[in-house]
């Protein structure tokens, strides 16, 4: 459910955010070219959510860096799943 008490289409109710939601999430200018970054560490958030596409598990990306914690990912979960702009597309009829 968003701050306006309404929910978006997704399965699971969803706040609206805003940056100061995203505690562990940093963006510093002068680091990373300023992309979004886990707890001001060099490990972008673009980064965990790579390995998680490419089918790591999160024991596993914390072995790959060990500077991460639990939290780290799921903050960075939220963090893209709430950045990704969201559109409708266009139904194509089949005939």
């Amino acid at each position: 459910m968003t701050a306006t008490g309404t929910t978006r289409h997704r399965s699971r109710p969803v706040l609206e955010t805003d940056p100061v939601d995203f505690t562990l999430i940093t963006v510093n200018p002068m680091q990373m070219g300023g992309v979004p970054c886990i707890r001001g560490l060099r490990i972008p958030v673009a980064t965990v959510i790579e390995m998680m596409a490419d089918g790591m598990t999160p024991k596993e990306i914390l072995g790959a860096f060990p500077d991460l914690e639990a939290g780290d990912i799921d903050e960075a979960l939220h963090f893209a799943a709430d950045t990704v702009p969201e559109r409708q597309l266009p139904l194509v009829g089949g005939g």
